[in-house]
């Protein structure tokens, strides 16, 4: 049997990762800030992380929520204090596509309607209802297709709020990413956002602050939809929240109620995703990465301005992205390559980097070298 050919890869095996560092099966080291697509954010194998789960381990893996499991309420709680949201439900599965999913229906089960307003370049997942709220048709397959979704341009107050004029009694919800990671790491306009939260209380819509890679932390605060100052009705959260472990969830603010059988899961908040999400939140607490990817975040964008020909340098904390010009179409390539330096991408010049939310001073300052040395490699090639 074969692989299903769905991934373009790069021919490198990956054996060992500790911290911000990667080393392949020949023992050829790596930096790496792409952290498996927004994914390691306290660092590959946090010794904490590892004894965290080693002990459930060897304790109990995994039973159904047929049973109590206090893991989660305890998760429930943590959760609750780092993020501010004390009062909100925590619903835990497996994936972000899962929490998007989830969230769209719940949406939907509160106030009986259904249209969604998504926005252009976005990426809520690849499962049905969250693929048709995505801005790619590539992603979706014949059977994905509804009316039930309204694209808009982001960040355009005039087209939103002459859509809910429009079609304000059908609204069910309105699910956007406070920085988007796959459309290019383009920022919410806090002013957008607090317009959806007004539009969505005048007309009984439900606002869904996709997280998935924006939130834990990575923008420097816990949610990047923070900044604007309002609450969402539900957050979605996976990436970051396991550290590489398969978990994801979300929040749900107090006036949406829940019911039995209306969402499921098998494996959601199993005991070891458990395990794994709380060692994930205690170690961005007790090491204060939050403030880190803010520091951090800022040396990295102060230095990027000052590299010629790399361009919009944006983002919020460890969550940022560039463009790249046509003659520097290979520069991440030659990153891994050369430099052995993982970022990551968005089509068609955009380089993302998106590190340990520990990422140090050290490897922060590694990368900018190595990115000058790339660029001056291209564009003064060696002869």
């Amino acid at each position: 049997m074969n692989l299903f050919d769905v991934y373009p890869v790069n021919d490198i095996i990956i054996v060992k990762a500790k911290g911000s560092y990667v080393w392949d099966d020949k023992g050829e080291q790596y930096l790496d800030l792409y952290g498996g697509h927004a994914v390691i954010s306290i660092g590959h194998t946090h010794p904490h992380w590892v004894k965290r789960i080693e002990e459930q381990l060897h304790q109990i893996a995994f039973y159904s929520n047929s049973v109590r499991i206090p893991l989660q309420q305890q998760l429930a709680e943590k959760l609750g204090k780092i993020s501010g949201k004390t009062d909100y439900q925590l619903f835990l599965c497996n994936s972000g596509a899962e929490a998007n999913e989830n969230a769209l229906k719940l949406a939907s089960f509160h106030n009986g309607r259904k249209k969604v307003i998504a926005f252009s370049k976005s990426f809520h997942g690849r499962t049905s209802l969250a693929v048709a709220a995505t801005d790619n048709r590539n992603y979706a397959a014949p059977v994905n297709e509804t009316d039930h979704v309204i694209f808009l341009p982001f960040n355009d107050e005039n087209a939103l709020t002459e859509c809910f004029r429009q079609h304000g009694q059908e609204i069910s919800s309105v699910i956007i990413e406070g920085i988007q990671g796959v459309g290019g790491i383009n920022v919410a306009d806090e002013t957008f956002l607090r317009l959806i939260r007004s539009l969505c209380d005048e007309h009984g819509s439900v606002y869904i602050a996709d997280s998935i890679q924006c939130g834990y932390g990575r923008s420097g605060k816990f949610f990047s939809h923070d900044f604007a100052g309002v609450n969402a009705d539900i957050y979605t959260m996976a990436k970051g929240m396991g550290n590489g472990f398969p978990v994801a969830g979300i929040i749900i603010a107090p006036q949406i109620k829940p019911k039995h059988f209306q969402l499921g899961t098998t494996f959601g908040g199993n005991h070891l995703a458990c395990a794994a999400a709380l060692a994930v939140l205690e170690i961005i607490e007790e090491e204060k990465l939050m403030g880190n990817a803010v520091m951090m975040g800022k040396y990295l964008k102060d230095e990027l301005e000052n590299i010629p020909g790399i361009k919009n340098i944006r983002g919020r904390g460890l969550m940022i992205g560039f463009d790249v010009p046509a003659e520097m179409k290979d520069l991440k390539k030659n990153l891994l390559l050369n430099q052995k330096v993982f970022t990551g991408e968005a089509k068609p010049n955009v380089i993302r980097l998106l590190p340990s939310l520990a990422l140090k001073k050290r490897d922060a300052e590694q990368f900018i070298d190595s990115i000058k040395e790339e660029i001056q490699n291209i564009v003064t090639p060696v002869s």
